[in-house]
């Protein structure tokens, strides 16, 4: 029998504020080059990819989770822009709390990405700024 684990929607939405929270008054959201292959998840290392840009994160960096059935919507409130330390196309993004533990990673594009930037062409020097960033959690975790 193939496995079907499901949580309820409100275990996904406290999961969701629990894990946006984990970023604090200090984490990041480092975006990352197409040099290499995107990681396989969030566990995975970064391998050949650039590090682009590290932008700072605040306390209130996410609102709290709304439903999103089937599951929880969280959105980014506004990010400071920041100039990018390296040249590249950005093709995905981690966010890390202060100490560097990874807390999820996804796409990065110009329409229909988690995290939606300006340009993905990125250029060292040269601000960069987040348009959106939408995190979601589904109630199927399993398949």
């Amino acid at each position: 029998m193939a496995q079907a684990f499901y949580i309820t929607n409100a275990t996904a939405l406290v999961t969701l504020d629990a894990a946006t929270a984990e970023l604090g008054a200090s984490g990041f959201l480092k975006i990352y080059d197409d040099t290499g292959t995107v990681p396989a998840d969030a566990d995975a290392s970064i391998g050949t990819n650039v590090l682009l840009v590290s932008l700072p994160l605040t306390a209130d960096a996410f609102g709290d989770a709304v439903d999103d059935t089937p599951g929880a919507l969280s959105t980014a409130n506004a990010i400071t822009t920041t100039a990018a330390t390296a040249t590249g196309t950005a093709a995905f993004y981690r966010a890390t709390t202060s100490g560097g533990t990874v807390i999820f990673q996804g796409t990065v594009g110009t329409a229909t990405s988690d995290l939606i930037l300006n340009s993905v062409a990125v250029a060292s020097g040269i601000d960069v700024a987040v348009t959106a960033w939408t995190v979601r959690l589904p109630e199927v975790v399993g398949g």
